[in-house]
């Protein structure tokens, strides 16, 4: 920790934001933090807001993975990424300064449109019928056809990202020591012409997933990277895999993945 102390800090720049961030930005400094403008030159990237916000600072600074990212909460809880609040600043920099927190890695997936375009995702990435009709998907895993899925669309999760929309649709919860990913369907027709598992299902990291959307007057699907919308015109084939990266996060020892899951669920 002694050798990374440039830190950016990324969060809204509207007034009120930035009253509220001005005396971290003076405790930094305090604590010879060198605050730095450009993103590139930090190896410390701090997202102030809530999870939503860090999926954002995650995003918007290129899911880097020679840095430690930190969530400081704003709404006066902790979240599934933000293992600090702002309220709290002494014990923020307490626990760093006294190795109070360590480092977890987290999984990405990588989805790649129509060879094209590749984009990375931290909790899920969604396919969404964008006019009501229903989307009809060739489900490949690696080479094999497992199953033609009719219905709203699917949810690709990691395990981060599984105690949220995944979860919201029955999916399981997966511990983020396990590097793989999570399928779930979104209001799935199952007669005698479409069949499909029925159940969420989850894919180890050598795995392949590829969706093949068939054209029946429905190919512009809406897609979901995180929490940004991404609108192709046309889509006919979509490969999720597992990244080679690992986002490494700051987190307080105490405070592991499952006690968060026990204080926001149970």
């Amino acid at each position: 920790m002694d050798q990374r102390r440039n830190l950016f800090l990324y969060h809204k720049k509207d007034p009120a934001s930035l009253s509220q961030v001005a005396p971290l930005y003076d405790l930094a400094r305090r604590y010879d933090f060198t605050i730095v403008e450009d993103f590139r030159k930090a190896n410390i990237i701090a997202s102030i807001g809530g999870d939503g916000t860090f999926l954002q600072a995650v995003r918007k600074t290129g899911f880097r993975d020679d840095c430690l990212y930190a969530g400081i909460s704003t709404f006066g809880r902790l979240g599934m990424y933000c293992d600090f609040q702002i309220e709290d600043r002494s014990k923020m920099i307490e626990a760093m300064a006294n190795e109070l927190v360590e480092v977890r890695r987290y999984p990405v997936i990588e989805v790649t449109i129509d060879g094209q375009g590749t984009f990375r995702c931290l909790n899920e990435f969604s396919l969404h019928s964008a006019i009501i009709k229903t989307l009809v998907i060739d489900v490949f895993i690696d080479q094999l056809h497992f199953e033609t899925f009719r219905g709203d669309g699917m949810i690709v999760a990691t395990p981060t990202g599984s105690t949220a929309y995944n979860k919201s649709v029955n999916g399981a919860v997966v511990d983020p020591l396990l590097s793989c990913m999570q399928v779930s369907e979104l209001a799935s027709i199952n007669n005698n012409r479409y069949r499909t598992l029925g159940s969420s299902f989850i894919l180890g990291q050598e795995r392949t997933l590829t969706l093949k959307v068939v054209s029946e007057g429905n190919d512009h699907p809406t897609m979901g990277m995180d929490n940004e919308a991404l609108s192709i015109r046309h889509v006919e084939k979509i490969q999720i895999k597992l990244s080679e990266q690992k986002i490494k996060t700051l987190k307080l020892k105490d405070n592991s993945f499952w006690e968060k899951v026990k204080r926001t669920f149970l």
